[in-house]
């Protein structure tokens, strides 16, 4: 039961094969063996609650697709009933008195929460190794990372502990932990989901996006999640779009530019290999292939590390042991107080981070840094439109390797940031871009680390993404592989 996609659950529900009580139920009882780490909090009896009423909803013909379906939240979502802390001592225990837009969205179609997942703290971190609650685990290989920011939502649905999860991007967080646990994830174009609720990291990249098997999944939850909210600033106003609708349409035709800065020094020869073969598959479904060229994607490394540290640097000053969160126990006046607590309650990566924001952003730096790398993002942006009057959808790896060892590069810093190569400047456009599996490494260790093909497309492109991913699902069955254990 717990191999099976989002559709086939709910066609179980709805034939009355399974109730969703004993879905959730099912769940939990995974939740608690596992050795992945994947969660930071479960309540058992407000999910076994939630299920009750989707039970009755479900008896009631008062139903969606997705009733009863139980996911997860990466603990970057604020929830009623299980704590929110973003992974960081800083929030450990904080009992948020509302719901997230994207919890209440789901709520509203009748899912059923299962708990919070670990995520690295502050979505600050490429492998989920940053978390005041320890590291994730690869549900492929228990010695390697899932990726991160959103590592602990990929884990738990590669791992069978939900059918779906939240995540979010900031620079890649959704996509590169999707490629290195071989599940599905799409982080929609900038605005497209209500950041409301969503623990800021940087506020001009942040965005929320599903994770489950199969694009179809992604399909149907991006529907659910994706809308304008006033209550959000950052959110877009357009009219709620079905992106199941067009699932099945030919892409015979179709232009897939591939940049040639992709597939150069760095990227690992196992992930070429296994990216050029999804790319074959894809001319075997009626698309053609356009080399490009993003002449600024080496840019984007730097650009993102002021940028996003900056952003950083002001949202988190927020936590100063005052109002809510971790409270140094002892201190002398307040000045003291506020040194000591965000000194106890930050982690190593979040305190380098403010401490780059603040750098760049300091009398004498910000022109230098700050306004620099916004000119330059200006630029990156116009290179992913100048690409678009050539091809309909760019494709390239997710990351230059399969997940490493855990405790590999923690630390050096620098290596994990690399990592982020093919994603930060899709990030930084505002792009939507998704990942999906497409195979495995090569090696005796590495031939069971999954490797992801990532897709770009233009603005407000997530249903032709979605369909492109679908065509290649239904003609392949990568997404079908589980881990062996799990």
């Amino acid at each position: 039961m717990h191999t099976l996609t989002l559709t086939e659950l709910s066609a179980q529900l709805k034939n009355k094969q399974i109730s969703a009580t004993e879905l959730a139920q099912l769940y939990l009882d995974r939740i608690a063996s596992s050795p992945l780490n994947a969660f930071t909090s479960v309540n058992p009896e407000l999910t076994l609650e939630q299920a009750k009423d989707a039970d009755a909803r479900i008896a009631h013909g008062d139903t969606t697709a997705l009733t009863g379906i139980p996911l997860a939240h990466k603990d970057i979502f604020v929830t009623c009933g299980w704590p929110s802390t973003a992974g960081s001592k800083m929030l450990a225990g904080y009992n948020s008195p509302f719901d997230a837009a994207v919890v209440e969205q789901f709520r509203r179609a009748g899912m059923v929460t299962l708990g919070k997942l670990n995520c690295d703290e502050f979505a600050m971190g490429s492998s989920n190794e940053n978390s005041f609650f320890g590291a994730v685990k690869n549900p492929w290989d228990l010695t390697a990372v899932p990726g991160g920011s959103s590592g602990g939502s990929a884990a738990a649905v590669a791992g069978g502990l939900t059918p779906a999860a939240t995540g979010t991007d900031t620079g890649g967080s959704i996509r590169q932990p999707a490629a290195l646990c071989g599940i599905t994830g799409i982080k929609p174009t900038y605005g497209r989901v209500s950041r409301y609720g969503m623990i800021a990291f940087a506020s001009s990249l942040d965005q929320g996006g599903p994770m489950a098997w199969t694009a179809h999944d992604c399909a149907l939850l991006l529907t659910a999640m994706a809308g304008f909210d006033a209550r959000d600033a950052t959110s877009i106003e357009r009219e709620p779009e079905d992106f199941t609708q067009h699932l099945n349409d030919s892409i015979t035709g179709l232009k897939i530019g591939v940049p040639k800065e992709y597939f150069g020094e760095g990227l690992s020869h196992d992930v070429d290999l296994a990216v050029r073969s999804a790319l074959y598959e894809y001319e075997k479904l009626g698309a053609t292939l356009v080399e490009i060229s993003l002449p600024k994607t080496a840019l984007s490394i730097p650009v993102y590390y002021v940028i996003a540290p900056a952003e950083a640097s002001s949202n988190l000053s927020r936590f100063d042991g005052v109002r809510y969160g971790y409270r140094a126990k002892d201190y002398t006046d307040l000045a003291d107080m506020y040194r000591k607590t965000r000194s106890e309650g930050f982690g190593d990566e979040v305190k380098r981070r403010i401490l780059v924001g603040a750098y760049v952003l300091s009398h004498g730096y910000y022109d230098a840094y700050y306004l620099q790398a916004q000119k330059i993002r200006r630029l990156i942006a116009q290179d992913f439109q100048q690409a678009f009057t050539q091809c309909d959808v760019i494709m390239g790896p997710v990351a230059p390797t399969v997940a490493w060892d855990l405790g590999a590069k923690v630390n050096d810093p620098v290596a994990n940031y690399l990592a982020d190569i093919y994603t930060l400047s899709t990030s930084l456009a505002g792009l939507p871009g998704m990942s999906i599996p497409i195979g495995f490494g090569q090696g005796e260790k590495n031939a069971r680390r999954p490797v992801g093909l990532q897709m770009i497309g233009n603005y407000f492109s997530e249903a032709r993404l979605l369909n492109i991913a679908h065509q290649f699902q239904t003609a392949t069955d990568w997404h079908t592989r589980r881990p062996p254990s799990h």
